[in-house]
């Protein structure tokens, strides 16, 4: 190999000189000689070969990667990552189709974060190859999804966010809604729950069925739905969830959903008892069940609070003992949860410490006083209009 390489490097005319480099090449492919891959490459980058050349040469090599048996693709390829770096800007394209060919072989392994770290390591921002705005945004969202399929919110976020810089002027639908998916899926990890029942919710009310060249089945949109739904449940408990829940609960397509019962008893502050959650958990995935600094699970936090509210509307007060057995846990962390609860304006209520009683209020005289204003109001602007129309002045419809 090292006297072939000599002889080529010799040859004066630079056609000639690349015609032999690539019958070297493809005789490597042939034999699959890692070691002499490793020789091609270093003399590639070495300056006994002109810049035109060996970037013609790397560029095929980077091109016909696929070629190789996967374990002597991922030496050779990152032998040459290794090799290339302190030139790399004089073969960015070269490194970007490395990239993105192992990045492909990491995904068809089901190596989800390697293949996110090979395409994050794209110079995007580079000064002498210009990258369009289109390309930008596939990648960051496909860094984005693969680290999600890891679970890996943190790193995912960092992506989705420079892709929010791109989103707003994309007008490929496809890509966009990915975007919208992977976002939402960034929520819901983040146990940001109501953010991302409200995204996946959006994202179930696709009207179209074709965007693209990707065909929208109705069991995808069905998914998005139930993701909305069982984000909502989990959301904690209070005025913004209540809202949502009904929306949700006057949207006839959640009749069908398999959780339709349980959205059903917590839209009407129904008490759920514990083979109701149990079957609710088995729908669920592990972040949603993850253990909280408390000890309780994120299922058993949502489920709790949703019970408390409940209570609040079927008791005018309680004991922290009573109130204790009727949650399923001690009193102390009954009275706990319940004035946190209060504190956030999530329900209404006070607690008696000295009698160890819960008082809960009564929204229902606020909202009459409400509904009255709103008829004051409206009768205010009737008597305005009427009075504008008695004078012969023109009355706006």
């Amino acid at each position: 190999m090292e006297g072939a390489l000599a002889s080529a490097s010799a040859i004066t005319d630079q056609r000639q000189k690349i015609e032999q480099y690539k019958l070297i090449l493809s005789s490597l492919f042939s034999s699959n000689d890692v070691p002499q891959f490793k020789l091609f490459i270093d003399h590639m980058v070495s300056d006994y070969v002109p810049l035109v050349v060996s970037r013609q040469l790397l560029q095929m090599f980077a091109q016909d990667l696929g070629k190789l048996e996967p374990e002597s693709q991922k030496e050779v390829a990152h032998y040459a990552l290794t090799q290339i770096q302190p030139r790399v800007v004089s073969f960015e394209e070269q490194v970007l189709i490395i990239r993105e060919k192992l990045a492909e072989l990491y995904e068809s392994e089901q190596q989800w974060s390697k293949a996110a770290q090979m395409l994050s390591g794209i110079n995007f921002d580079s000064g002498i190859r210009m990258l369009d705005d289109t390309y930008k945004l596939s990648k960051c969202v496909q860094i984005a999804r693969l680290y999600l399929e890891d679970d890996d919110s943190v790193n995912a976020e960092a992506f989705i966010n420079k892709a929010s810089f791109l989103v707003s002027n994309s007008h490929n639908e496809v890509l966009n809604l990915q975007y919208k998916v992977c976002y939402a899926r960034i929520l819901d990890l983040k146990r940001k729950f109501l953010e991302a029942a409200l995204r996946y919710y959006d994202i179930s009310q696709i009207e179209k069925r074709k965007i693209g060249d990707e065909e929208i089945d109705e069991d995808a949109l069905q998914q998005a739905l139930s993701a909305a739904v069982t984000c909502t449940i989990l959301a904690a408990a209070g005025p913004q969830r209540s809202r949502v829940l009904a929306t949700l609960y006057k949207d006839e397509r959640c009749t069908k959903l398999k959780i339709y019962p349980i959205l059903q008893k917590v839209y009407l502050e129904r008490i759920l008892r514990k083979p109701e959650i149990d079957a609710f958990a088995e729908e669920l995935k592990g972040h949603q069940k993850a253990l909280l600094p408390d000890n309780f699970t994120v299922l058993d936090r949502a489920m709790i609070e949703h019970n408390l509210l409940s209570a609040s509307k079927l008791y005018t007060n309680i004991s922290f003992d009573e109130l204790g057995n009727l949650l399923g846990i001690s009193p102390q962390k009954a009275e706990k949860i319940a004035s946190r609860m209060i504190y956030e304006d999530r329900m209404r209520g006070s607690i008696d410490q000295v009698e160890a009683v819960i008082h809960f209020e009564d929204d229902t005289e606020e909202l009459q006083q409400w509904d009255h204003q709103i008829v004051g109001l409206c009768q205010a602007l009737n008597d305005i209009l009427d009075g504008m129309a008695n004078k012969g002045l023109t009355v706006p419809v």
